[in-house]
């Protein structure tokens, strides 16, 4: 399975999202602004820090990290590698003032209220989205499973 780590960086009623490109997966999709696989050697938080400092050149403390669900996955294929576990977490407090990192990957970033997300979002992440936004996420949850 392919974990990655997910920060949803929160401003009162709003999340900060990133417009994909030219990435091959999900281009044209707002999504996180700050998500990616997790490296080898590297904790789940480890990840969530290191992506938000590479996309938005912002810094996180480990205390700021709040786990917030865990979902796994399937994009439909019988492969292990067809699988998914992504770790979702919450902040509120960042150092410095986030900004794109990565123009060639990303061609904006904006805050969205929780109650007016744009129309193409990924779908595991609309669903922990809104179930954040509407008080009805468990710890861990499943996505594309036929069970």
């Amino acid at each position: 399975m392919v974990p990655a780590a997910y920060v949803l960086l929160l401003h009162e009623d709003q999340v900060l999202l990133q417009l994909r490109q030219n990435t091959g997966f999900m281009d044209g999709y707002w999504a996180c602004a700050a998500a990616g696989h997790v490296e080898p050697g590297e904790s789940v938080f480890g990840a969530a820090i290191r992506e938000a400092r590479e996309e938005l050149g912002i810094g996180i403390a480990l205390d700021a990290l709040i786990p917030l669900t865990t979902l796994h996955r399937s994009n439909g294929g019988d492969r292990l590698i067809d699988q998914r576990v992504d770790f979702f977490f919450t902040c509120a407090r960042w150092t410095g003032t986030a900004h794109i990192q990565e123009p060639e990957k990303c061609a904006d970033l904006r805050w969205f209220t929780l109650d007016a997300l744009p129309d193409l979002v990924p779908d595991h992440e609309r669903l922990v989205l809104e179930g954040y936004r509407d008080g009805r996420l468990v710890p861990i949850g499943a996505s594309g499973f036929t069970d």
